[in-house]
């Protein structure tokens, strides 16, 4: 069924679209997996197929080792994408997931392919981040009361002592994995990017937000909407009307406070 994420490989979660134009490949922020976006296929104009990508370690991967590095995380990444490839296609990913989304299209760069536009969300530019303490090394006990103030999670998760004792490791993964992430400068990228961000979000401020244009050649956009590190939340419609117009080639459902460039 279309409106549907179904799970086709490891990697993939895919919402079949008879008459797709384009891929839109999603990345979640750390530790969440593909149900993340799981509205987003009937949020989306039908022409755009969500493909969500499910890390290990998550959901129904949670039983298997998380990536190593940011390196091997884009090798796995790159490899199990490679047949979903084929016609135009985007990313979007939300903070961790945006770093991916961008080392990835760095990585596909140089074997012949790029996306058609990168959507990057509630993540400042590489070099651009806020100085903060790293959650990884945080007790237990702090490092739930860190991710808790960030209003990403329902607060019943954090009373749900199973829940969370499946859930903190793999926080303190995906931490460990980007915080101990070093940037390599490389040539800009030559593909559309929107960088997207929540008005009060500490973590991705909206000069950070802008920075990404140094990442790129081609066309620059930065839109902000209320809210902060999970603004996507509270704004899911929306965001989604912004990248199906932009994927379309349609005028936006969305005119936020960053304006475009």
């Amino acid at each position: 069924m279309p409106d549907r994420l179904i799970a086709e490989t490891p990697f993939v979660r895919r919402a079949r679209r008879t008459n797709r134009r384009i891929r839109l490949f999603c990345f979640p922020h750390a530790g969440a997996g593909a149900s993340a976006f799981a509205a987003w296929p009937d949020l989306l104009p039908p022409e755009v197929e969500v493909v969500a990508v499910q890390l290990p370690g998550r959901e129904d991967r949670v039983g298997e080792p998380h990536p190593a590095s940011v390196d091997v995380a884009v090798r796995m990444v790159a490899v199990a994408l490679r047949p979903y490839l084929q016609g135009p296609y985007a990313f979007f990913g939300h903070s961790g997931g945006a770093l991916l989304a961008f080392e990835l299209a760095r990585a596909l760069r140089k074997r012949g392919t790029q996306p058609g536009h990168l959507f990057l969300s509630g993540q400042s530019a590489p070099g651009h981040d806020i100085a903060a303490p790293e959650l990884h090394r945080l007790s237990d006990d702090d490092l739930r009361a860190a991710v808790r103030s960030m209003d990403g999670t329902s607060d019943g998760v954090f009373t749900d002592p199973e829940l969370m004792k499946l859930l903190l490791p793999t926080l303190r993964a995906d931490f460990t994995l980007w915080e101990n992430h070093r940037h390599r400068p490389d040539q800009p990228l030559s593909v559309p990017v929107t960088a997207l961000g929540g008005d009060t979000d500490p973590r991705a401020p909206v000069s950070g937000l802008r920075a990404w244009e140094e990442q790129t050649t081609g066309a620059f956009s930065v839109e902000v909407f209320p809210g902060g590190h999970f603004y996507l939340h509270d704004s899911e419609a929306e965001l989604a009307g912004l990248v199906g117009g932009a994927l379309l080639g349609r005028e936006p459902a969305y005119t936020g406070q960053g304006g475009r460039n």
